[in-house]
């Protein structure tokens, strides 16, 4: 009897998969990505700009004698920049895309959560706040509000990740 019910519990385990996500705000929305994105999140750092770069990217920063390029993710997605309530929470996720360690800015990190993958929702066909919805992978109704998971392999477009790439191998080691 111990065996079934250990298999029952890991059939019950396997129909309830869990996805860890780290959230984190931008303007008046809140947002998710795959907590297995994420390598690290850092305060805000002091910003190199890079002539020339596409305007995506707000410039460098050396994390721990890597040199990364920083993508002001406000910017990226077109929210409007209304004031940050409190600059002292903005952060940069450090996310690996293609093989390239990118720094992204946030205005805050929330917290990571356990959502049970049944409960995430593919997006609605009307856009769901002010940015595209191509770079949206799922909606998730929370208790007061949504959270929209990105999909960072999309928020840049292959012109731009090919953009990225060349910064990447312009930068020291």
């Amino acid at each position: 009897m111990a065996q079934s019910t250990a298999a029952a519990a890991v059939l019950a385990e396997d129909s309830e998969q869990i996805k860890q996500l780290v959230s984190f705000i931008l303007g008046k929305e809140e947002f998710g990505v795959d907590i297995l994105m994420v390598q690290e999140i850092i305060r805000l750092a002091t910003i190199t700009p890079i002539p020339n770069a596409p305007e995506f990217i707000e410039g460098v920063i050396n994390l721990r004698g890597k040199v990364i390029p920083i993508i002001d993710l406000r910017k990226r997605l077109k929210i409007t920049k209304e004031e940050v309530k409190n600059a002292k929470h903005t952060r940069i996720l450090v996310i690996e895309i293609d093989g390239n360690v990118t720094g992204f800015i946030v205005d805050a990190v929330s917290e990571v959560l356990k959502i049970p993958i049944n409960r995430i929702e593919p997006p609605p066909e009307i856009i769901v706040s002010s940015i595209d919805s191509e770079y949206i992978s799922g909606v998730i109704k929370l208790e007061e509000n949504l959270l929209i998971l990105l999909d960072f392999k999309k928020i840049l477009r292959i012109d731009e990740r090919d953009k990225l790439r060349k910064v990447h191998q312009t930068l020291p080691s």
